[in-house]
């Protein structure tokens, strides 16, 4: 075997933390925590809008995400990325969930929540963010 040397981390290399340390070490509680990690993560890379993301999205390498659909109280996202990742049965997308829900809550001022969940025909992910006109932070 060669020995290569790379200038940034593999998706490999991503994958084994993500799919395999993380959820030895966090346990049952893996949803939760990495929903709170999404949002403490988008504290330290804060964006100025939300027309950002999708790049953010990109330069983090978790896929593409593209606006679905957006009214005054509700957004909907779609991520893809390779047809493999997004059929992962153990991949939980709650960090990226709470990095949109934390993105969304400090630009809008409003209580914001966010939800991952699989499209039908699983080879994408929908994000259902959703704030409250009312609940001011």
């Amino acid at each position: 075997m060669e020995n290569t040397i790379y200038e940034s981390p593999t998706r490999f290399g991503y994958e084994i933390l993500r799919d395999h340390v993380l959820p030895s070490i966090l346990g049952p509680h893996e949803s939760d925590i990495l929903y709170w990690a999404g949002k403490e993560v988008a504290r330290k890379f804060p964006i100025f809008n939300v027309e950002e993301l999708p790049t953010f999205f990109v330069e983090a390498g978790w896929g593409t995400l593209m606006l679905e659909k957006k009214t005054k109280k509700e957004a909907f996202y779609i991520l893809t990325n390779d047809a493999d990742t997004m059929k992962a049965a153990h991949r939980t997308f709650h960090l990226e969930a709470g990095f949109i829900a934390e993105q969304y809550q400090k630009l809008s001022g409003l209580l914001t929540e966010c939800f991952a969940e699989p499209t039908q025909k699983g080879e994408a992910i929908q994000f259902h963010v959703k704030w409250d006109p009312k609940a001011e932070i």
